[in-house]
């Protein structure tokens, strides 16, 4: 006889937003639990709980203690799964809630950004054996000497998928969407859902500004080819499957991303002197700060100049380091812009694809739109922009490319 199949299931905070949609989850989750599938199930905090938490926090103190904060924020998943665990209960099959301690997650010890090291899914088993359907608390876990600890925004993604790699099983991330889009549809309203997208893509799609899943999520899945679907949970349609590249046809352009969430940074006339951009990056690294790009200027009289996009949360602080460091790489001023925005295209396509970044650039041309700052990789090109041309960027150049009409095809044989 072949042992139940198993799936590790995802839902955010939209999805488990009220009492009446926990009880809408949990009549899923029974009902697939009855057809013989085994789940894990992890869940985010209720609807805008998080932030709650952190608006309290900030009303005692500016700078409350990362510790004490993230002991604050793991109670809003601990409320989620119990009531869900309550609420299986009332339609009769057994579950249990776990923690992230209770469930083996094992933590560094960088709070409200700690990294996975290790995970003990000896509970998790036995509690599916005895037939329960185990529902784990997203984004949180602990250190090997017992500190709690979050794994910081999408955390709940991560969770997810480390369990299922850990487990060796598929993950169906939940949410408040189909699935994966060329654009987001609030934006571009004929916006095509995807079918079936490549991981490195997808991981261009969230490291680019889409909301859908978190990068650190795609990179395990992608890591350890966890099978990755992404579906509403408010709707029963088909969503997006997320497959290794080799297994699709090649297409120019599959999507475009807008993120508004960003700063940019520029030190002007910086030594052209070796040790200068480690300097930079030690600074803001040592302060938790991540670089997503970083662009130097042509030499003039032996200096640079040297512009940094960072996360909007991060603009002032850094702006506040770099400060500090400007004697040490000779720059003359530090200049500090909160209102860009990026806008990204994305596909398999788009370095083997003559053409592309022109077709792109007219777009936003065309537009009256002004490129600051571009940057490309195999799978993508970016251009920092103006915020408030952020949604006719994006409309553009979805128009420009026809995404509303794209077909892509899984590769026979593969």
């Amino acid at each position: 006889m072949n042992p139940s199949p198993i799936v590790v299931r995802k839902y955010g905070g939209t999805s488990v937003g009220s009492v009446e949609r926990i009880r809408k989850v949990a009549g899923d989750l029974v009902r697939d639990h009855r057809g013989g599938l085994k789940q894990v199930v992890v869940v985010s905090a209720m609807g805008k709980t998080t932030d709650q938490l952190i608006g309290m926090a900030r009303q005692i103190t500016d700078h409350p203690s990362p510790r004490e904060l993230d002991m604050l924020l793991t109670t809003g998943e601990q409320v989620s799964i119990a009531l869900l665990a309550m609420a299986v209960h009332h339609l009769g099959p057994g579950a249990v809630s776990l923690t992230g301690a209770q469930c083996g997650i094992i933590t560094d010890d960088s709070f409200s950004s700690a990294r996975i090291q290790a995970i003990n899914t000896k509970t998790i088993r036995k509690e599916l054996e005895d037939g329960n359907i185990v529902i784990v608390a997203g984004f949180q876990g602990v250190t090997p000497d017992s500190q709690i600890t979050t794994l910081g925004r999408g955390g709940s993604d991560t969770t997810a998928t480390a369990l299922a790699a850990a487990l060796g099983v598929p993950c169906q991330i939940y949410t408040d969407v189909d699935g994966v889009f060329t654009a987001d549809p609030n934006i571009v309203p004929e916006a095509r859902l995807l079918d079936l997208i490549g991981y490195e893509e997808m991981l261009e799609y969230a490291a680019s500004g889409s909301k859908v899943l978190h990068p650190r999520c795609v990179e395990i899945a992608n890591k350890f080819n966890v099978p990755l679907e992404v579906r509403s949970s408010f709707r029963d349609v088909p969503g997006t499957t997320i497959v290794k590249e080799d297994r699709l046809e090649k297409v120019a352009i599959t999507g475009v991303t807008g993120d508004a969430k960003i700063g940019r940074l520029a030190l002007t006339r910086v030594r052209d002197v070796p040790g200068v951009a480690a300097k930079i990056s030690r600074a803001l690294g040592d302060a938790g700060i991540c670089i997503r790009l970083i662009i130097q200027g042509i030499n003039h009289d032996n200096s640079n100049d040297v512009s940094l996009i960072v996360a909007q949360d991060d603009v002032n602080k850094a702006g506040q380091i770099l400060k500090q460091v400007m004697s040490q790489v000779g720059a003359a001023e530090v200049k500090v812009d909160p209102d860009v925005a990026k806008v990204s295209i994305i596909g398999s396509g788009v370095s083997s694809t003559p053409g592309v970044a022109g077709r792109m650039f007219q777009a936003l041309a065309q537009e009256g739109i002004n490129i600051d700052l571009i940057s490309t990789s195999e799978v993508r090109i970016a251009c920092i922009i103006r915020k408030d041309q952020l949604q006719a960027a994006v409309r553009a150049v979805h128009r420009e490319f026809d995404l509303a009409n794209l077909e892509r095809k899984e590769l026979n044989g593969v």
